[in-house]
Formats: C-alpha cells, sequence, structure tokens
C-alpha cells in the first residue's frame, strides 16, 4: 500500500525520472542501499522502485511507528523499525534477513542519517554504518545501488522550510531523479564491504545528480 501511496503523490509534487544500469532488474531477495539527504526522498525513492515490480521491506527509524496513520500501515506491512543507540538496534538486522529469506527485497540507508547541509543543494553520500555489510556477510543477498538526487528541492532545511517546500511544491513542480545500479556482492570483510557499498551509491547518486545537472554543486 505505502509503494502505491508513493507512486500516486510523488507525481502531484514533481517531476519523477527513473534511470538503471543495463542489464537484468533486480532480483527478490536483494538489498537496496540508497543515499539520505532528506525527510522527502524515501517516498522519491519507493516510488522509483514501484516502475520496476520492486514494493521492498523498509528500514526506518522508529519513531516514524509512533506517527498516527503511518505507524499502524508501516506495522501491518512488515516493515522494520530501527531502534538507533539501543540494545534492540540489531534486532533490525534479524528482522531483515528474515524478509531477504523469504524473498523480499530490503531497502535501508547506509548513512543512517541527514546531511548537516541546510540549503536545498546535492549533498554526496556520506560515511556508512556497518549495518548494511554485516547483513550482506550474513545473508549472501546481493546490493544493489540505489542514487537518489533532487529530493531535497521538497524537502530541507528548518521546519519552517520544510513545510513550506512541501506546500508550494505542486506549483513549482521540482525534478527528482532515480538511478538504480548493478547489483554487486560485496566482500566478506565489514570495513571493505562498508567502503564498497558507499562508493556504489555514490556513483548511482552522481548519476542521478548528472541527470538534474547538480553534480557539480554538490557540497564539499
Amino acid at each position: 500500500m505505502l509503494s502505491r501511496i508513493a507512486a500516486a503523490l510523488v507525481p502531484a509534487f514533481g517531476r519523477l525520472t527513473v534511470t538503471a544500469d543495463p542489464g537484468d532488474r533486480p532480483a527478490p531477495g536483494a538489498i537496496l542501499v540508497a543515499n539520505h539527504t532528506s525527510l522527502a526522498d524515501p517516498a522519491v525513492v519507493v516510488a522509483a522502485l514501484r516502475r520496476y515490480g520492486i514494493e521492498p521491506v523498509i528500514l526506518a527509524t522508529s519513531g516514524l511507528w509512533r506517527v498516527p496513520l503511518l505507524g499502524p500501515a508501516l506495522r501491518r506491512e512488515g516493515h522494520i523499525a530501527v531502534h538507533r543507540g539501543t540494545a534492540r538496534a540489531a534486532d533490525s538486522l534479524d528482522a531483515a534477513a528474515v524478509a531477504l529469506a523469504s524473498g523480499r527485497s530490503v531497502l535501508l540507508y547506509g548513512e543512517g542519517r541527514l546531511p548537516v547541509r541546510r540549503d536545498a543543494g546535492e549533498t554526496a553520500p556520506g560515511p556508512f554504518r556497518s549495518g548494511l555489510a554485516r547483513l550482506a556477510a550474513g545473508t549472501g543477498a546481493p546490493v544493489v545501488p540505489v542514487g537518489q538526487a533532487g529530493a531535497r528541492r521538497l524537502c530541507s532545511g528548518s521546519g519552517a522550510k520544510q513545510l513550506a517546500g512541501v506546500f508550494t511544491a505542486p506549483l513549482r513542480r521540482p525534478c527528482f531523479h532515480v538511478h538504480i545500479g548493478s547489483p554487486l556482492h560485496l566482500p566478506d570483510r565489514v570495513p571493505e564491504a562498508t567502503d564498497r557499498a558507499r562508493e556504489a551509491v555514490t556513483a548511482a547518486w552522481r548519476t542521478a545528480a548528472s541527470a538534474l545537472g547538480e553534480a557539480g554543486r554538490e557540497a564539499a
């Protein structure tokens, strides 16, 4: 349901285009890892993935499960809450492994946080946490890098600016682009795997940013 909602709502707020590396589309049971730049980019990424017939299980911060209407929908559809900074943080990886074993694809954000940049400009992916590499090592699942650009044009900055961006987007019609990279198998060692995943997501992000003419204007 959330994928259908995202696919219906995102075009109302802007113009979404999607590309992918040549070859087969991601098979079921893959780990999709995207760059995280805005509160709006999960909807953009999910809407893009649905065009390829992919409706992933999403790993997201546990606070979303307390949001009225959204929380029950996340719970009902089997999405996975991440309890960051608690003893339960590792539980999300166990739940993700179960989803992968059942043939579902899983979407997560390697950075685990939003960038500090306050304007609407693009920002290259920051350091990745180790959870992605540990999940890939434990399951053997292929990793699919996903790069998105443009979501910050919809929602970025202070709370007031984010609200203003959302309310004015249907008139401004900002452009969003998502690029889906080729599946890869990460090396066994977690540090090397983490670096490799970040490199792949950064490459996918640069492709997406280039499609919007943003690649030369990211934060240093």
